[in-house]
């Protein structure tokens, strides 16, 4: 699975969906088998660029994670820019979003609003085992009618299709100061993932990814664009008062170039060279990865978990060979050899020492790279 997910990285790199170094780490450090119940684990077709299925009760009743590509379209077209900023996620997806976008912006605060009680019973239960639950919430309601209560929203995420007055109660919770909301605007078979920024009370758009359905399931997943909900308890009158209480209409105006030209991020924050994916910032995230794996491995007694930690760093090992000079790599596969030997023998009395030794290693080189 590692392997093939280190693969599906690059692939969304080569494709132009992966432009983000900080969503490149979110992806590697984070994994979707912990958002995905045991029976579906090897089902799933995230490694495949696929929807993953997460829960099903019967042929209508299904629900999905995201692609990967989409979910790349999805966070970047977010524009995340600050650690602190506060997110709204319409649709839980099973949490797994919610974990990368915690990643982008490990300091706010993250509200995912789901209208099918099981599934946000799901989310939640896979956010605590993470430890994630305490800086995102899960609220059971009606997802079109966002959070009023906690505006206002820095970026607002919605995970599934919604028409373009439905839009509106939400955009009035975005925050007046440059919030975004990131969704797939449309009805019937035609949807356009749209990118909405809000200055005062002006409202610029940028469309981004324009999605033509047909019968069958196509590059963008049918859940990604028909919001499921079972919130039958509502009544309709409710639905229309909450939508009455809004302006019924948000002139937005659509430009080629408004939100590029506007300056989202403070250059004292997050500067673009910051963001972009270099192929040294790749493999100076590999070295970090592998400093973390041998945390890992100094606790795990489990022979078969330390062979599979093992089989990781190698691939990565590998990968840096191709990334850096011979002298940097030589170090660390020489390092690596000796310690697979140790574990090979089962010489428990040198495998710590020699952890420790190529743990030195690695981050001597890390440092180079950040120096």
């Amino acid at each position: 699975m590692f392997e093939a997910k280190i693969h599906l990285l690059f692939s969304l790199i080569r494709n132009r969906y992966l432009k983000d170094k900080r969503l490149f780490k979110a992806f590697l450090y984070e994994n979707i088998e912990n958002f995905i119940p045991e029976e579906f684990v090897y089902h799933a077709g995230f490694f495949n660029d696929r929807p993953s299925l997460f829960y099903h009760q019967n042929v209508n009743n299904y629900r999905t994670i995201s692609a990967p590509h989409m979910i790349s379209i999805m966070l970047q077209g977010l524009l995340i820019t600050e650690p602190d900023e506060d997110l709204l996620i319409l649709g839980a997806k099973s949490g797994y979003i919610a974990s990368l976008a915690h990643k982008l912006a490990p300091e706010g605060r993250i509200t995912i609003v789901e209208a099918n009680s099981e599934i946000a019973r799901l989310t939640l239960e896979n956010l605590k085992n993470k430890h994630y639950d305490e800086k995102i919430s899960v609220l059971v309601k009606n997802p079109l009618e966002g959070v009023p209560e906690l505006v206002p929203w820095k970026k607002i995420l919605v995970t599934g299709a919604i028409a373009q007055e439905r839009i509106y109660p939400l955009l009035s919770q975005l925050d007046p100061n440059e919030g975004v909301l990131f969704a797939p605007i449309g009805e019937e078979m035609v949807q356009t993932y749209t990118q909405i920024l809000r200055i005062n009370n002006e409202y610029f758009g940028k469309k981004q990814l324009n999605v033509q359905f047909s019968p069958l399931m196509t590059q963008v997943e049918l859940d990604e664009l028909e919001l499921v909900t079972d919130f039958e308890a509502l009544s309709a009158d409710k639905q229309s008062q909450s939508l009455s209480d809004e302006k019924t209409s948000i002139e937005i105006k659509y430009t080629s170039s408004i939100l590029d030209e506007i300056e989202l991020v403070p250059s004292a924050q997050l500067k673009s060279s910051e963001v972009s994916i270099q192929p040294v910032e790749i493999a100076s995230i590999f070295l970090e990865y592998i400093d973390a794996l041998i945390n890992s491995l100094k606790e795990i007694k489990d022979i078969v978990i330390q062979n599979n930690y093992l089989e990781n760093i190698e691939t990565l090992i590998q990968i840096f060979e191709k990334f850096t000079n011979k002298v940097s790599s030589k170090k660390i596969r020489i390092s690596y050899n000796h310690l697979k030997e140790k574990f090979d023998k089962k010489d428990g009395e040198n495998i710590l020492k020699e952890l420790e030794d190529f743990q030195k290693i690695i981050k001597i080189e890390l440092e180079k790279f950040k120096n």
